[in-house]
């Protein structure tokens, strides 16, 4: 079912976007009050991410290439804000702001171009979700700093039906709305699509009909 109070649209971005961030940081990761999550760009998993662990009592750190999107981050809680194409070596920037023990869990959404960046972001112990392949499909993985960190590197693709029934009622609890940046109708399909593929937006694209 969906939450209470969500209209079609916000309930059809939960069963991808926010169950991936919910499995990511809660089942998969078992976040806690007063860990650190690093979010990675400003796709709907990430921006969800971001969401729940404020709700969660987490730490934020969010990366995007635009400063307007970080603005927006900002508004949403996140407490540090990294622009990648200034600061390419932006894994080490985290390290710096958590006076060098990096964060509890990663938001992977790149792949093969972000994951070094990323395990030198991550904490001893941290967990990093790599849910996206932004980067490419393959590529090489900095094992040896990865073994030096100890750091869990866990694939994922959505959830089950109990992770999601779960993450509803964390929903109905916390009170989170998805973040939808455009809506499009169905005769404006391939319109939405280019905006997608423009990267303009900031959360969900939804279709409505």
């Amino acid at each position: 079912h969906q939450p209470k109070g969500y209209s079609h649209a916000e309930s059809a971005t939960l069963t991808t976007a926010g169950l991936t961030a919910w499995r990511a940081l809660v089942v998969d990761g078992g976040i806690k009050p007063g860990n650190s999550v690093l979010v990675l760009g400003s796709g709907g998993v990430s921006v969800f991410a971001c969401q729940l662990a404020k709700s969660l009592g987490a730490t934020v750190f969010a990366t995007s290439s635009s400063n307007d999107k970080l603005e927006k981050y900002k508004a949403l809680g996140a407490d540090h804000l990294i622009n990648y194409k200034e600061d390419p070596e932006w894994g080490k920037t985290v390290r710096k702001l958590t006076d060098g023990r990096g964060v509890d869990h990663v938001i992977e959404v790149g792949g093969p171009g972000t994951l070094p960046q990323s395990i030198n972001a991550v904490a001893i112990a941290g967990h990093i979700a790599l849910i996206g392949v932004l980067t490419g499909s393959a590529g090489e993985v900095p094992t040896a700093k990865l073994m030096a960190k100890q750091a869990r590197l866990q694939g994922l693709i959505v959830g089950s039906c109990s992770d999601q029934r779960d993450f509803v009622r964390a929903l109905e609890a916390n009170g989170v709305k998805p973040v939808i940046d455009k809506t499009f109708g169905l005769e404006e399909l391939a319109d939405a699509f280019r905006y997608e593929e423009s990267g303009k937006h900031f959360g969900k694209i939804c279709l409505a009909f």
